[in-house]
């Protein structure tokens, strides 16, 4: 006889959702108001009528569809590239049997605690001496693999992939491409799904990197940024700010609702194996 969750986890489970939803509601709430009543004390808590009338003037005030095309561009490239190396490199560490994997793998691990904020500077020079300042590549090489995604997919192949059946494969013939693509990819789907999306997710959310790397060419990040400048005098247009955040977070909202019965699939086939 199963028991069914107690109030407690209930509870934990409608706050954890309503502080998920507050600031997508907080975004879309401020975004729907004018620029005096974005401001005012206390700040409104239900939304206004003039949500559109802001999106209209985010449109009018940055390119808004060309940032969202290369904010998508270099999401996609870098979660796809994550996606296939982490899944090679896992399947390697997972699956191989060569001298020093555990030391290189060890190796992988300990990066995953070093700030990100470290490498701003090597790699700004790095970027500079190669001109890629200031493009599209400069954004995405850095994060076109990820020791996370590697840890992750080796974490998951280690028991999804049994060693006996790797080495029916070998014994049939197959090379350990087509072993790899045979066997492990289709094992390794729902995993592969998800890091997909966290990974999508961290480099749609990333701030800081592209702030450095880009000046004319814009992302997402950028343009939302030249809308905190566009204020009067000294006062950011919150309204105007807020509206043009809840515009770029659609995508990734779009994206979890297509792929949300593979995220659930995946979690729960991990839950089982765990």
């Amino acid at each position: 006889m199963t028991r069914r969750p107690g109030p407690l986890v209930y509870g934990l489970l409608a706050a954890f959702v309503i502080g998920s939803a507050l600031p997508l509601y907080w975004s879309f709430m401020i975004g729907s108001h004018t620029r005096e009543r974005a401001v005012e004390t206390p700040p409104p808590l239900l939304p206004g009528g003039h949500f559109f009338e802001n999106v209209s003037r985010v449109l009018d005030t940055i390119d808004f569809w060309q940032a969202l095309l290369n904010s998508l561009v270099v999401a996609t490239v870098c979660a796809t590239s994550v996606v296939v190396f982490s899944t090679l490199a896992g399947f390697s560490f997972a699956k191989l049997k060569f001298r020093g994997s555990s030391s290189m793998m060890g190796f992988v691990v300990m990066t995953m605690a070093v700030p990100t904020q470290l490498a701003i500077v090597p790699l700004f020079i790095l970027m500079r001496d190669y001109r890629l300042l200031d493009t599209l590549a400069a954004v995405a090489l850095p994060t076109l693999v990820t020791a996370f995604g590697v840890f992750f997919m080796r974490q998951y192949l280690l028991d999804a992939v049994p060693d006996e059946l790797v080495e029916a494969a070998r014994m049939d013939g197959c090379s350990m491409i087509r072993t790899f693509w045979t066997v492990a990819v289709p094992a390794a789907r729902p995993a592969m799904a998800i890091l997909f999306l966290f990974t999508f997710m961290q480099v749609w959310t990333d701030y800081m990197w592209p702030l450095v790397a880009l000046q004319k060419t814009e992302t997402l990040q950028i343009a939302l940024d030249r809308l905190a400048l566009t204020g009067q005098g000294q006062t950011t247009d919150y309204a105007l700010v807020l509206a043009g955040t809840a515009m770029a977070t659609v995508p990734l909202l779009v994206l979890f609702v297509l792929s949300g019965r593979q995220l659930v699939s995946g979690i729960m086939q991990g839950a089982i194996k765990g």
